[in-house]
């Protein structure tokens, strides 16, 4: 399989980028010199190579999630300087433009 200059000019436009003739000859190089890359590493018996889940491997930093006791409803509003003694009651910040 080979990439054409008209599908790279294609592929170009689907992307709205603008390649001069130059850059389209230069793609359409590297595009098939990448697929016969892949070509060759398509050829490779990997049958004995155990498959990955990530490339690195790493050990999740993060402590266990732990339950704690929550705080009444008195305690969280208690320095609250506006309630209505449900919740906290704060200045609107959403305006409505149309007019």
């Amino acid at each position: 399989m080979s990439v054409t200059e008209q599908e790279v000019k294609r592929i170009a436009k689907l992307a709205k980028l603008k390649l001069n003739e130059n850059e389209v000859e230069k793609f359409t190089k590297d595009l098939n010199s990448i697929l016969e890359y892949m070509k060759l590493l398509n050829e490779l018996d990997t049958s004995e190579v155990e498959p990955l889940h990530h490339p690195v491997e790493s050990e999740t930093i993060f402590r266990e999630d732990e339950l704690k006791s929550k705080f009444s409803r008195e305690l969280a509003l208690k320095n609250a300087p506006k309630t209505d003694g449900e919740f906290f009651l704060v200045p609107k910040v959403i305006r409505n433009k149309a007019k």
